[in-house]
């Protein structure tokens, strides 16, 4: 069968993660697949053309990708997200009209800023995936027909952490994730700073740019920052003792998350302290592959407790590889995005 991907861009997590793993064991098994990438990226313009004829650059690479749909017949065509991040749907009505087949992948609470947009794209969908039990209650009132298929990762591009490298001496807290997410770590920061008062440890940061960093008060904490590149993405995850996902209380979007940064810390082999906030509570239920912290009490004596026990870390660790290969792995996964696709 021959499939279209409507997706976000090269660089855009829920691209790398929800849908580019799974084509080479979809052409594995026989189907084409053609990848239909935003230009420039659906949410950045380029600089020396600006942001207005980005924007018309971007619609009129979409225009060309109708038209190859219409003439290609595809057995199936998804769309990541939504085509364009704004209100308008004319192109996802576009594409149902070229296909017998339209899916809907959703992995973040996008409908909370284009509600009437995602409610007329939903309904015009064959089969909506959901990348949690939250997003897949909000697509079943909205679509006749809805999947839940994780954020995975590709586990053969992710070598569990030797346990050697476990430090007991200034071990290493990490966080990955977009720039404009860098301001989640306040969450923790007050635990952070009580910590580098009493125990020696860096934090190490990785994200496409610092520019945010500065707004966080880290106190005496030792950072290192690194520039996140796909090349470079993994190695950096090995080279952390303790992950973390820190998300803002009372805020919806929060528990639409997919918590990739957790399943990657996990995939690796080390454990995560995590905002028990949607799918991330279900992750770390029981607390064996990690820690759930809430207040900042909860966040100073999960991070002591990691920080000072290499032991605790390694089994930890070792849980949450098993995890992400029982359930996060693209590789235990593909089939059913597979059948979703082919009905």
């Amino acid at each position: 069968m021959r499939f279209l991907f409507v997706v976000s861009g090269k660089d855009v997590p829920s691209t790398r993660f929800r849908i580019l793993p799974f084509i080479p064991f979809l052409e594995e098994a026989g189907h084409r697949c053609d990848i239909a990438y935003s230009c420039p990226q659906k949410y950045d313009y380029f600089p020396w053309l600006g942001w207005r004829l980005s924007q018309r650059l971007k619609r009129l690479v979409r225009h060309w990708h109708v038209v190859l749909a219409e003439r290609r017949q595809y057995d199936a065509i998804l769309i990541e997200r939504e085509v364009f991040d704004d209100d308008t749907s004319e192109f996802e009505k576009r594409f149902r009209d070229a296909t017998a087949r339209l899916i809907l992948d959703v992995d973040d609470g996008i409908f909370l800023l284009h509600p009437e947009k995602f409610d007329r794209i939903s309904r015009m969908c064959d089969v909506a995936i959901g990348g949690n039990r939250w997003l897949t209650e909000y697509l079943k009132e909205r679509c006749a027909h809805v999947e839940q298929i994780p954020t995975c990762v590709h586990l053969a591009k992710y070598p569990v952490r030797p346990p050697e490298r476990q430090r007991a001496q200034q071990p290493r807290i990490g966080w990955i994730g977009t720039t404009q997410n860098v301001a989640f770590l306040e969450v923790a920061a007050e635990a952070l700073r009580n910590l580098s008062s009493s125990l020696s440890y860096r934090l190490i940061v990785v994200a496409p740019s610092a520019e945010r960093l500065d707004d966080v008060e880290l106190g005496r904490t030792e950072v290192d920052f690194r520039r996140w590149t796909p090349k470079t993405e993994v190695t950096d995850l090995l080279d952390m003792d303790v992950g973390i996902m820190p998300l803002p209380p009372g805020e919806e979007w929060m528990k639409y998350k997919c918590g990739l940064k957790l399943i990657q810390y996990l995939a690796v082999g080390i454990p995560g302290v995590a905002s028990p906030i949607g799918v991330n509570q279900e992750i770390l239920a029981g607390q064996r592959v990690g820690r759930a912290a809430t207040s900042v009490q909860d966040w100073q004596d999960a991070l002591a407790e990691l920080l000072g026990n290499v032991e605790l870390r390694r089994r930890l660790g070792t849980a949450g590889r098993g995890l992400v290969e029982k359930d996060f792995a693209v590789e235990g996964n593909w089939r059913r995005f597979e059948k979703t696709l082919t009905g």
